[in-house]
This record gives structure tokens, sequence and C-alpha cells, in this order.
């Protein structure tokens, strides 16, 4: 059996605006691998960061074609979790893992 390292489950944070509009909430946007699940995903942020989880969405970001400059550049998709922590319950981004 393949051994899995815990830090494989979360590719980066996702910083944007709209997902630092989320912190007030209490939700972290992370890039994760195509094939992580909810469940997996869970386990493996609870072991990382110390913090429970309440709530895991999934987004997946389909491949797509944009024009630059008047050619065709493809653009790869991938996947997107939203986590919910805990009322109170925070993870600091800046000081890396």
């Amino acid at each position: 059996m393949e051994k899995i390292h815990l830090f494989d489950k979360i590719l980066s944070p996702l910083v944007t605006e709209k997902s630092t509009n989320l912190s007030d909430q209490n939700k972290i946007v992370f890039k994760v691998p195509a094939n992580s699940n909810k469940i997996n995903l869970k386990k493996n942020i609870e072991k990382i960061f110390k913090v429970n989880v309440t709530k895991i969405n999934i987004i997946n970001k389909q491949n797509r074609i944009k024009t630059t400059r008047g050619k065709k550049v493809k653009v790869s998709g991938f996947k997107k979790a939203i986590i919910t922590l805990k009322k109170g319950q925070s993870i600091d981004l800046t000081t890396g893992i």
C-alpha cells in the first residue's frame, strides 16, 4: 500500500479577494488534488492545523480556453475546497506550514 503524506492533500491556499472576504465567516479556501474527497480532507486538515472542521464544500473548476492577444490559450482547471471551521477558530496562512 502506498504511503501518503498529510501535506499531499493540500496543494496551496487560494488567496483572492473573495476568499479573503470568506475568512470573516470562518472559511478558508485551499487548492486540492483532483482525487481528494471530503472525508480524507477533513481528517488531514484537523491533524495539520489542529482545528475543528464543521463543513467542507468542494468545487471542480473545469478547463477552459481563453483568448489572449488574439491567441487561444488553454487554462487548466483545478479543484478547490472551502473549509468551514468551528466558530472562534482560525488558520493563519501567513506563517506557512
